[in-house]
Parts: structure tokens; sequence; C-alpha cells
């Protein structure tokens, strides 16, 4: 049987205009928001634990190995 792999995506956050919900640096989950990403902001996970909309400069798009995926989604 063949086991339904989960998709992530991910961003490192480059830039974060002194917000405090965002850390330079670090690995947010991205959560799909077309209507958003359109009009140049992406929906992110924040050090809240929520989600909100960021401008998408604040952000690169990066790919994980499967492992730091998991670890990262088991968390959040």
């Amino acid at each position: 049987m063949r086991r339904k792999q989960m998709v992530h995506r991910f961003v490192l956050c480059v830039k974060n205009d002194e917000c405090e919900d965002l850390e330079t640096r670090k690995v947010y989950r991205l959560l799909a928001d077309e209507k958003a990403e359109k009009d140049g902001y992406l929906r992110v996970i924040d050090e809240s634990g929520d989600d909100y909309l960021y401008p998408a400069s604040y952000f690169v798009r990066v790919k994980l190995p499967y492992e730091a995926e998991q670890a990262i989604a088991a968390v959040g």
C-alpha cells in the first residue's frame, strides 16, 4: 500500500521590519493562499502560532529534507 506524502511549504524570513512575530533567519510554515500571493503577500504561521499575512519580500522559499519537514510539522 502506497503512503500518501504530506506536502509542506516553508519560507525563510530574511526581513521583518521590526515585526515582533517574525524572527529573521528562521524557517516558517507557509499556508496556501492564492489571492494573498497575487497581492504580494504570504500567509505564514508566525511566532504567535497563528497564521497572518506578511509581505512576500520578507521571505524566500526553501525546500527542506523530508525529515526536517516532518519535525517542523509535528511542532506546529
